[in-house]
């Protein structure tokens, strides 16, 4: 009888249960995919352009430094929270909404949407900017649609290191 120690069978263990679970959701997403109609798949790809053109007024603002525009994409609500040059920052919107006006212009700012991930009416963005006033950043947003309209609930942000001489 072989005998192992109990971190090779936790091991062995995770890999069974991941292998179960991986089986499982093969199993359910073949099963709704075989419920799902055109007009289900049209909703669902409508969603993500929904969600992509709520970004859009904050996308907007990095280059041009408005930030009422950023006001715009967020609920009042809203709470900005992140890091840039290692300093914290914790912010309401009003605040945020300053330190973009203050930020001014960035003609040069570049950015995609790596990612958007819809739940009902719950979402979730990450878009990356690149020489947004010679930073560039990584921002991840969570949206809610209410009223059939999306807008960000909050934010969590990193500013990389400067990647410009821009200021």
């Amino acid at each position: 009888m072989k005998i192992y120690n109990l971190s090779t069978l936790v091991g062995i263990a995770l890999m069974s249960v991941a292998s179960i679970a991986s089986a499982q959701d093969s199993v359910r997403t073949d099963t709704e995919a075989e419920t799902r109609t055109v007009e289900d798949e049209q909703q669902s790809f409508a969603e993500y352009q929904a969600v992509a053109k709520a970004l859009q007024p904050y996308i907007i603002s990095a280059k041009t430094g408005d930030g009422n525009l950023t006001r715009t994409a967020f609920f009042d609500h809203a709470h900005i929270v992140g890091s840039v040059e290692g300093q914290f920052y914790n912010t309401d919107l009003d605040s945020f909404v300053k330190s973009i006006n203050d930020g001014g212009t960035s003609p040069l700012v570049q950015h995609h949407i790596a990612w958007i991930d819809i739940s009902g009416p719950a979402a979730a963005a990450k878009v990356e900017f690149i020489n947004w006033n010679g930073f560039r950043f990584t921002d991840f947003f969570v949206l809610y649609k209410h009223d059939g309209q999306w807008k960000i609930s909050g934010k969590v942000y990193d500013s990389h290191s400067r990647n410009s001489g821009q200021k």
